[in-house]
């Protein structure tokens, strides 16, 4: 019998310091765009899903489901995938993207773009440069390992929500064991050609890639950060 009098174990380590490292670990974590080719041990990859794996989801359902291509596979998928973004076939997503951004929305993305392109010595208004760089999500900036995340069309948007906070747990366990990630909605509007390469049934859904691995932190492409924003623009508190 369980004792009523029983206290839940303690923490070992203060409150303080718990909130500290996740704050430091968010504040670390950016986009990274630049990848040595030093592959990651896979013990190091599956202490990542096992962290990533106690992500809350609706129902506990853990709609997400995992492929990691390395190696060789890698490459036979970024070949793939590379010749068929060039090629100029038409967006292929399972799951509808944004209609539009407007207001502050495409303000932030278009500070996002633009620290990007000055990084990379990019000339604004220069189409050419911007779509070439685009094409890099299709070469996993240089990262040996891509992980892509698909749920289950039964599911809907909450299956997709749900690998959103996925991916954001998968993120941040990687930033705590020294690797960079960078999530890819680019790869999604592949999904076709992802489902058949990588052999999916038909009722999955494609809903985006990590490229992963050790961040080159001497490419200039990684010295920026991009801001956020304040509480005050982004939280309504109701007292009464």
């Amino acid at each position: 019998m369980q004792d009523a009098t029983a206290q839940p174990p303690k923490a070992h380590h203060s409150t303080e310091d718990r909130i500290d490292v996740l704050e430091e670990l968010l504040h670390e974590r950016y986009s990274v765009r630049a990848f040595l080719p030093q592959p990651v041990p896979r013990p190091i990859i599956e202490r990542i899903l096992t962290a990533a794996q106690r992500t809350a989801s609706w129902c506990n359902s853990q709609p997400w489901q995992v492929v990691i291509a390395s190696g060789e596979a890698k490459e036979r998928f970024r070949k793939l995938i590379y010749a068929e973004a060039i090629s100029g076939a038409g967006d292929d997503y399972d799951l509808p993207p944004p209609r539009e951004y407007l207001g502050v929305y495409l303000d932030r993305r278009r500070e996002s773009g633009f620290q990007l392109y000055n990084t990379l010595g990019i000339v604004r208004g220069d189409k050419a440069a911007y779509a070439k760089q685009a094409l890099e999500n299709y070469n996993f900036f240089g990262a040996p390992h891509v992980a892509i995340i698909h749920s289950t069309e039964a599911l809907g948007t909450y299956g997709a929500i749900d690998c959103g906070a996925y991916v954001g747990n998968f993120m941040l366990a990687a930033q705590a064991l020294g690797l960079g990630t960078i999530p890819q909605a680019a790869l999604a509007r592949h999904s076709g050609l992802i489902r058949r390469h990588f052999k999916l049934g038909d009722d999955r859904r494609v809903v985006c890639g990590i490229s992963f691995g050790y961040a080159d932190s001497a490419h200039k492409v990684n010295s920026y950060r991009t801001s956020r924003a304040s509480l005050a623009d982004t939280v309504t508190f109701v007292d009464e």
